[in-house]
């Protein structure tokens, strides 16, 4: 798959803050929005901003307008979606991404714009992956004030172009080698919806990201071994495992935990599966770029990614 990568944002591009999902308010999002205009960009709000319909941030209606809007905008050079959840499932059909094509719905040369999220995101990032465009797995902004520095710095230097280096301690002992993919994926739960359709990513030949909260163990397991019956954990350069966070088990106790189940359904495999990658439902949270080629440098004491 070749990726056609977003283009990097510069001082004075235009970012919009919208709901695909939840609801969100703008006064809680005034912290990012500071954050991207200290950065140099201009910042506005869809019209999904402060719209409520039950749980979800307007009707899956007015959630498609909006973010067709920005899609379509040729001033808008980045979206960042302000809120998770469960909802984007509701547009992923219908969204038309043809303005991020060389030719755009206006006939106008234009260049893929970054989208960024997690977590109920992960299904936009699957149909832009799908469809051969790179994308920015990242915290929301609701999330910003929880968020250390590092993590905050680690999405500026992706929405920049700038390379980013991240650092783990090699605790499995894992062997040295240098290895060179690009990544895919994102929460575990919606990666096994994905299953069976046209959104979901190509795996072979990358490395995929994984990272879920809130989950029951023996779903996580069942969830392991649907993406391995499908063969999509077949012929992986790497599994890359982030924040697998509040785990529930039952009284009866399933009888391994996440590690174990994930490293149990992938022993047939002779790619390396690298556990405590900073990404995902946890506090650190560090920006990855999807599509993106990642280089993974292992050595007998520390494991290496950059982008």
């Amino acid at each position: 798959m070749n990726y056609k990568s977003s283009s990097y944002l510069k001082k004075g591009d235009h970012i919009r803050i919208l709901c695909t999902a939840r609801s969100a308010d703008e006064r809680p999002l005034q912290p990012a929005q500071k954050l991207l205009e200290s950065w140099g960009l201009q910042v506005s709000f869809g019209t999904t901003i402060g719209k409520k319909e039950h749980q979800f941030g307007g009707t899956k209606e007015e959630r498609l307008e909006d973010f067709q809007q920005a899609i379509d905008d040729p001033e808008i050079k980045a979206i960042w979606i302000a809120r998770g959840g469960y909802g984007s499932v509701q547009l992923i059909d219908a969204i038309d991404f043809s303005a991020l094509l060389p030719a755009g719905a206006q006939g106008v040369k234009m260049e893929s714009k970054i989208i960024i999220g997690y977590s109920d995101v992960t299904l936009i990032h699957g149909k832009l992956q799908s469809q051969g465009f790179t994308s920015v797995h990242s915290f929301m902004p609701l999330e910003l004030i929880h968020k250390p520095e590092i993590s905050v710095e680690s999405l500026r230097l992706a929405i920049f172009g700038e390379s980013q280096i991240i650092t783990i301690p090699n605790n499995d002992q894992l062997p040295q080698q240098v290895l060179k993919a690009p990544v895919v994926g994102g929460n575990l739960s919606i990666i096994y919806s994905m299953l069976g359709s046209d959104t979901f990513a190509e795996t072979e030949d990358h490395i995929l990201f994984i990272e879920e909260i809130d989950e029951y163990l023996y779903h996580i397991e069942r969830m392991m071994y649907s993406l391995k019956r499908a063969g999509k954990l077949d012929h992986l350069k790497a599994l890359l495992v982030g924040g697998m966070t509040d785990m529930n088990d039952h009284e009866v106790p399933f009888g391994k935990n996440a590690r174990e189940i994930i490293l149990s359904l992938t022993a047939d495999y002779d790619y390396p599966v690298l556990f405590d990658f900073p990404a995902g439902h946890i506090t650190d949270h560090r920006t990855l770029e999807l599509g993106k080629q990642m280089t993974i440098e292992m050595t007998p004491k520390t494991i290496k990614f950059t982008q």
